[in-house]
């Protein structure tokens, strides 16, 4: 059971504890229909409990010229580097949300922080983590999403064409130059990272990979379009926040996923396989597949019926 979830168990039992203060004891048999669903209510509040998981860990280290001997780190470069992976992540993090500009104040910043934790050795460098010492009913958060999110970026980027279009496709520009800037960082001062998310781990080599990490989430490398398409949707899932749409006269079904600027993508199963002209977002690397975002829902045309 999710928070949603149990948040309207919760209202429908206090709806019913008020019915049940208006119902006059001598109309039993109303009565006691409400009282057994107040029973029933209570019961499934009780079971779901307050499910709780602890916070998503990073570690975040370093190897290069800034470390000493695995024991120290230049300050100023721990310092810098640090913050601009944090800014990575709390940058992802706030894309998550909702749209977000390519300049100017991240909305609602504090959401999105990271903590400081500790320093993780072994390299030498920090763990960091999201914030809340117990998160109720195991739901990902923002900030862990993104953690993970920002780590697979890095990893994708010394990867293939295609993993690094999966990676980027339906990303933000102001993302993935903020996620260049910490690998700038790190290359400036001659160093490389590992970044460690929960049991997922990824280590760049040596200086020369931070190099084409930064060369292969140059702008000019990953190519974000804007293409319109006129076909019907096939169908929708919208927690996974996919669709696929098929293109008139052509066999291919497209598969993308839905920005999160479209607030209710399950309106879309309301008008399947009716013709519509639709604007993907297209974001293809090098040689690799293209990937397709919605980030807009089509005005698709009244139907009006005559009336005979």
């Amino acid at each position: 059971m999710n928070r949603d979830e149990r948040n309207h168990l919760l209202a429908e039992r206090t709806q019913v504890e008020g019915l049940l203060a208006t119902i006059p004891m001598s109309q039993g048999i109303t009565r006691g229909s409400f009282e057994s669903r107040l029973r029933s209510l209570n019961d499934e509040i009780a079971a779901a409990g307050t499910s709780t998981r602890h916070p998503v860990i990073t570690r975040l280290t370093f190897r290069g010229r800034p470390v000493v001997a695995s024991q120290a780190i230049y300050a100023q470069f721990g310092l810098a580097a640090t913050q601009a992976f944090t800014e990575a992540v709390t940058t992802r993090a706030a894309s998550l949300n909702g749209p977000l500009s390519d300049m100017g104040a991240i909305p609602s910043r504090e959401d999105y922080e990271l903590l400081i934790t500790g320093t993780a050795v072994g390299s030498f460098g920090f763990q960091l983590e999201e914030p809340g010492d117990e998160l109720l009913f195991g739901e990902e958060t923002s900030v862990g999403k993104a953690l993970l999110q920002t780590q697979q970026l890095f990893e994708s980027a010394v990867g293939s064409d295609d993993e690094l279009t999966e990676a980027t496709a339906g990303l933000p520009p102001r993302v993935i130059r903020v996620a260049r800037e910490f690998l700038q960082t790190l290359y400036t001062n001659g160093a490389v990272c590992n970044v460690t998310v929960g049991s997922r781990s990824f280590s760049f080599t040596d200086v020369g990979q931070v190099r084409r990490a930064i060369d292969r989430l140059d702008v000019n490398n990953i190519h974000q379009d804007d293409q319109t398409f006129f076909g019907s949707f096939l169908g929708v899932l919208p927690t996974a926040r996919t669709f696929e749409f098929q293109v008139t006269g052509e066999s291919s079904v497209i598969r993308g996923k839905i920005a999160v600027d479209v607030a209710d993508p399950s309106v879309i199963n309301s008008h399947l396989n009716r013709p519509i002209q639709i604007t993907l977002t297209t974001t293809r690397v090098g040689e690799g597949k293209p990937k397709f975002v919605l980030h807009q829902l089509p005005a698709w045309p009244v139907i009006s019926l005559a009336v005979q």
